[in-house]
């Protein structure tokens, strides 16, 4: 039997998967893509789109009917001060991030992809097999197929990403989140520095955000550098985060989690060289979620389309535009964050004493306009002024003080052997990223974004 050939088989229907599919179908490419869930489907998540995702959404046509005002964030100390982080106005963003349920959001998009011409297969992404011409691809319901790109947008646990020996779980900067809804409502979205012994912070923060419809999403999540091995933590600390929610008036008292869910983040563009030959890497599988405050949406988001356009504009050298691409776009951030984040998580003294720096009544008001723009990655774009003065001095402070280089070499570099010693490396390194066009997709040259 003749096996079926796309120009891009996309594995995993999330923000990144959803995006990416939508952005090629839309230019003319037979994009297939491929997710074992079948929509809608919930996801852990905090569910808060940042700026640059709702500018993103917004230019793709598809922002949700029901998504709201997230408000600005509230930052709240392990002694329970708070300091407002408003959200600024950037020349390329707005100010505001919105509010909208993952289980609302990736159908949407889904559904936005499908509609577009993106054929959909209810199977998992098995195995890729990388080819000089092409790339070969089993489902996990049996089928086999072949593409002449893969885009790899599984999660932070990436299938395609191992398969094609790209993943490099030992390098990765490693969290866990877990989240449950609950009724209530809270005013604006809480970023918590929680210290359950009233000293010592965890390893990560607690949120407490609106969900919309009398709910509250309520969550933890835990930094665990290298290692995986801590994840269960979260389980055992998230009731008593929830107890200490209710005695602040947070939370009304004798709240019960309901539909809880937990995932594993990958942060920092760590663990993974994002792109090689046929096969790119978008959201979570690449390692795109901010170290600070775990946002991954708007990440996921623009990834996704930056992969679809790579392969739209440049096939022949496709893997080499998109992880110049993605250094550009998230490079200096993610290696400042990502410092930053294992600094943290390695020193709970100095977890206490930067949250308890941050929420003092003596600093709060001059850090604030500084740490909104820094924190929430939107320097480029920021407009000029007192805030991203003070935005650009806290990024130098944190390269300054732990030696985070300003672009990580794995997102430039390709995949050297001997790393993960899986014979189809060789494979994949056989596409010169700079060789001329080689089984070039059929896509338009120009994209178009009008819905």
């Amino acid at each position: 039997m003749r096996e079926c050939h796309f120009d891009v088989v996309v594995a995993g229907s999330g923000p990144a998967g959803a995006v990416a599919a939508l952005v090629l179908a839309r230019a003319g490419a037979t994009v297939l893509l491929a997710d074992a869930a079948r929509f809608p489907r919930d996801k852990a998540c905090g569910d808060v789109v940042g700026p640059r995702g709702v500018a993103l959404l917004r230019e793709l046509g598809v922002l949700p009917a029901e998504a709201v005002p997230a408000g600005d964030v509230v930052l709240v100390g392990p002694t329970w001060r708070g300091v407002r982080l408003p959200w600024p106005s950037g020349k390329t963003y707005p100010s505001d991030a919105l509010v909208v349920r993952r289980e609302r959001l990736d159908h949407m998009l889904h559904t936005a992809a499908v509609c577009a011409g993106a054929a959909y297969r209810a199977a998992r992404l098995s195995d890729v097999i990388p080819e000089p011409d092409e790339a070969r691809v089993r489902l996990s319901d049996g089928s086999r197929l072949r593409a002449s790109f893969v885009i790899g947008a599984d999660g932070a646990l990436s299938r395609v990403a191992s398969a094609v020996g790209l993943l490099r779980p030992h390098r990765a900067l490693w969290g866990f989140a877990l989240r449950g809804y609950v009724a209530g409502a809270v005013s604006a979205p809480h970023i918590v520095f929680w210290a359950p012994d009233g000293r010592r912070p965890v390893p990560g923060y607690g949120w407490v955000f609106p969900a919309g419809r009398n709910q509250v999403n309520v969550g933890l999540g835990l930094g665990l550098r290298e290692s995986r091995k801590r994840a269960a933590l979260a389980g055992r600390l998230l009731p008593g985060f929830v107890l200490a929610l209710e005695s602040r008036g947070l939370l009304p008292p004798g709240t019960r989690l309901e539909t809880r869910r937990g995932g594993w983040l990958r942060m920092g563009l760590s663990g993974c060289v994002p792109a090689s030959g046929r096969v790119l890497l978008a959201g979570d599988a690449a390692g795109l979620v901010n170290p600070l405050q775990g946002e991954g949406i708007s990440e996921a988001m623009a990834s996704g389309r930056a992969a679809a356009n790579a392969i739209v504009e440049r096939p022949g050298s496709a893997a080499y535009a998109y992880r110049h691409a993605l250094a550009d776009a998230f490079g200096a951030f993610q290696a400042e964050a990502g410092a930053a984040h294992q600094a943290f998580v390695a020193r709970p003294h100095l977890r206490r004493l930067v949250a308890n720096a941050l929420t003092a009544s003596v600093t709060r008001r001059a850090t604030a306009p500084g740490l909104a723009i820094w924190w929430n990655d939107l320097l480029e774009g920021a407009r000029p002024g007192p805030a991203r003065t003070r935005a650009l001095g806290l990024a130098a402070v944190v390269r300054l003080t732990t030696g985070a280089r300003r672009r990580p070499n794995q997102v430039l570099d390709r995949p050297a052997g001997g790393d993960d010693g899986r014979r189809r490396r060789r494979h994949a390194e056989r596409q010169d990223d700079d060789a001329p066009e080689v089984g070039a997709s059929r896509a338009a040259r120009i994209v178009d974004y009008s819905p």
